[in-house]
């Protein structure tokens, strides 16, 4: 299996049916050996059922009983996945499936590749609200602080990683909810794992389902409990 595609998804109902129909149009356009695996994080709204629609065509639905979080979803996804690339999408597939295609090149020299909206080559075509833009340089500045310097952008959820190193990293990785990413890349760098950061495409959803003030204090307390969590770990 070349590729596995995992995509998080709570209550995505309404967005996941042009999602997928893309992505299965980019994988027969390519004639890619590719999984498609959707993880329904516990939600509420008839997102199992819409991917269910999919199961002829070769989606894999797994279903987790209760919403524990957009890290703990993709490391179930990522940890039953068999590709020897692993490709983590959003639901609302802000970023296109084609930029698969700038991402690909650089898995030659690194183990994890990041989408990133803020590295010359970015493209953004729909901007969050300003006060969203903000909390995401504040948090940025924290990371760095805390240790995990020398990227821009790690919250894009467009990630490209070599399918053994995804594997190990996610078997490792404890952080449930959107700060996944933070320990994600702190994680490879601690197994010497080289990580690349490479611009893409990307669109703002108005539907995004966070909310900016209760998950970005989330996101900053996960990132200091993952610091004292590997504290000693260099």
């Amino acid at each position: 299996m070349d590729l596995s595609i995992i995509i998080p998804a709570y209550n995505e109902a309404a967005r996941l049916g042009p999602t997928l129909e893309r992505i299965l149009a980019y994988r027969s356009g390519r004639g890619l050996a590719c999984e498609v695996r959707v993880v329904d994080d516990g939600s509420t709204d008839e997102t199992a059922e819409v991917v269910a629609a999919f199961a002829d065509r070769g989606v894999d639905l797994y279903r987790q009983d209760q919403n524990r979080g957009k890290g703990a979803a993709l490391r179930a996804g990522v940890l039953a996945s068999r590709g020897d690339r692993v490709l983590l999408v959003d639901a609302d597939l802000s970023t296109p499936i084609e930029d698969l295609e700038r991402l690909e090149p650089h898995l030659t020299e690194a183990q994890v590749v990041l989408g990133s909206r803020a590295v010359p080559g970015a493209n953004v075509t729909l901007h969050q609200p300003f006060y969203r833009e903000l909390m995401g340089r504040i948090f940025n500045r924290l990371i760095r602080i805390l240790g995990v310097r020398g990227f821009q952008d790690t919250q894009c959820g467009f990630k490209l990683l070599d399918g053994e190193a995804a594997r190990r990293l996610f078997a490792d990785l404890k952080t449930d909810r959107f700060a996944y990413d933070v320990e994600l890349v702190w994680l490879a760098r601690r197994y010497g794992y080289q990580v690349a950061e490479v611009g893409v495409t990307w669109a703002n959803s108005p539907r995004s389902s966070v909310d900016p003030l209760k998950d970005s204090a989330r996101m900053i307390w996960d990132v200091l409990v993952m610091r004292l969590r590997h504290r000693g770990r260099r």
